[in-house]
């Protein structure tokens, strides 16, 4: 059975209709991982030799095991946030003779084969063989490393049962940052030394092997907790029954000034608001909004000139960068009896890039008090904002056309990568880049004034041949219309 389901999930990877950008980024990722096992193994074998030198009067081992604490609580936070549980479509497989438990039991025997349960172990293997070549005993120190692959894998599954009980929270990832600062602080202050605790707890399983059961036990536990959480779930009719909440209406007459794109921005930002997933982009606004005090309260940022126009790019554009790059994303649940009706796709695209314009303007106007940091900033704010209408509207409405991945809107915002593909890694270029580049083109040679002056030229350009680009942009719609509707019927 196991040999069935990892066929059916290699045919679902080379049928699915984003396999070429699918396969793009994971050979990308690929080299990221080779990277991050040099690092980990230069670490493993490095490490003995190094803290020899800083602390020549203390065991290795006993310095490795006091800071046990920070790696496990590092650990369980980058999982959180990155490392999902690889679920398969299972509920096609419901209506068959296959029992639920080794649909269970596949899904978590597969999530133990993620890469970060195997990083560690390129830094865990090699720090143990240099202890045994130091005359450390080898038994102690292969139980030493077993009792740290048995922590590696309750990290895995314990991160997951927490996932389970914050998805259904607006603000998804609060509870892991409260559960790992809570620990750090207490740990801080004195209050609980859980650093000291940890490295006695590992110093004695080193000294004592026949502790290592309890680690053992452990992990059992977390086990069989996430094989009941999943099993419970594991039903036809689970998520059938909706969750009645009382739904808040808005007035949103004020849309209707903007004629035939109306009912498109009141779709759009009724969408906005009542989903998880869309909401981020209103969050993100306030990110948006503060982050240039990242740099402009620091002297050594404000001698750099260009960076103005990097922070006001992003600024002014982060609303339309987060929203922009998913379109029409954002629809495919519906998209297929959207483009059943009697609409203008064109009218459709317009109110997307209206909704993005509004936002750079609104955030334009949110950012003018950045103009106590000099005239300079607020210049460079006002032809990020001009460019971002002209050039960047389009750019993302364009990139549009090639999104072939569905969104679940229902599912948890917080570094939910979900629905991303190539696109959205490669939209950066155009969006940042050569804003920045023609910039620093310009105040090299000439100067800051001209370098903004261009960036608004170029701006202005777009916003007057707005009407022809968006003929170009819809008719690349139009010829990917039915690419879209059987991509986004796919479960990716």
């Amino acid at each position: 059975m196991i040999k069935r389901f990892l066929s059916l999930e290699w045919k679902a990877f080379f049928r699915s209709a984003s396999f070429g950008k699918s396969l793009g980024i994971k050979i990308f990722m690929g080299f990221m991982a080779f990277w991050f096992v040099l690092m980990f193994l230069g670490m493993g074998f490095g490490l003995f030799k190094v803290l020899k030198e800083v602390f020549p009067n203390k065991d290795p081992l006993l310095i490795v095991n006091s800071f046990l604490f920070y790696w496990i609580l590092g650990d369980l936070v980058l999982r959180f946030f990155f490392q999902k549980l690889p679920v398969m479509s299972v509920k096609p497989l419901l209506t068959l003779p296959v029992k639920r438990s080794k649909v269970v039991n596949y899904v978590l025997g597969k999530s133990a084969l993620s890469f970060f349960n195997f990083l560690p172990l390129f830094a865990i293997i090699p720090f143990g063989v240099i202890l045994i070549l130091n005359d450390y005993p080898i038994a102690n120190v292969l139980v030493w490393m077993l009792t740290l692959i048995i922590v590696v894998f309750t990290i895995n599954f314990l991160n997951f049962i927490i996932e389970s009980f914050s998805a259904e929270t607006e603000l998804s990832f609060l509870p892991i940052i409260l559960i790992a600062g809570g620990l750090y602080a207490l740990n801080h202050f004195n209050i609980i030394a859980f650093n000291e605790l940890l490295g006695n707890g590992f110093n004695a399983i080193y000294e004592t092997p026949f502790l290592i059961s309890i680690p053992l036990l452990i992990v059992v536990l977390c086990y069989a907790f996430n094989f009941k959480l999943l099993r419970q779930k594991l039903f036809l009719d689970s998520g059938l029954k909706a969750k009645i909440k009382e739904v808040n209406t808005s007035n949103l007459d004020w849309t209707k000034s903007f004629g035939d794109i109306a009912p498109f921005l009141q779709l759009d930002l009724k969408l906005i608001w009542r989903n998880k997933r869309t909401k981020s982009s209103v969050w993100m606004i306030a990110f948006g909004l503060l982050y240039g005090l990242v740099f402009y309260t620091n002297p050594q940022f404000m001698k750099i000139t260009p960076s103005y126009i990097f922070v006001g790019i992003f600024s002014t554009g982060i609303f339309l960068m987060n929203f922009g790059q998913f379109i029409p994303a954002w629809d495919s649940s519906y998209y297929k009896l959207l483009m059943t009706q009697n609409l203008k796709y064109e009218q459709y695209l317009n109110s997307k890039f209206t909704l993005m314009a509004i936002s750079v303007l609104i955030l334009f106007v949110l950012g003018i008090p950045y103009v106590f940091f000099g005239w300079k900033v607020l210049l460079a704010h006002f032809a990020a904002a001009i460019y971002n209408i002209g050039v960047n509207t389009h750019v993302l409405l364009l990139g549009g056309s090639f999104n072939r991945k569905n969104i679940n809107l229902d599912k948890k915002a917080a570094f939910n990568y979900q629905g991303t593909g190539a696109v959205q890694w490669l939209i950066g270029i155009p969006l940042f880049l050569l804003p920045l580049g023609v910039f620093v083109a310009f105040y090299f040679l000439i100067g800051f004034e001209i370098g903004c002056l261009v960036l608004i030229i170029f701006g202005v350009i777009g916003i007057v041949f707005h009407q022809k680009l968006m003929k170009l942009i819809t008719q690349k719609y139009l010829d990917s219309k039915y690419k879209m509707i059987d991509a986004f019927n796919q479960n990716n």
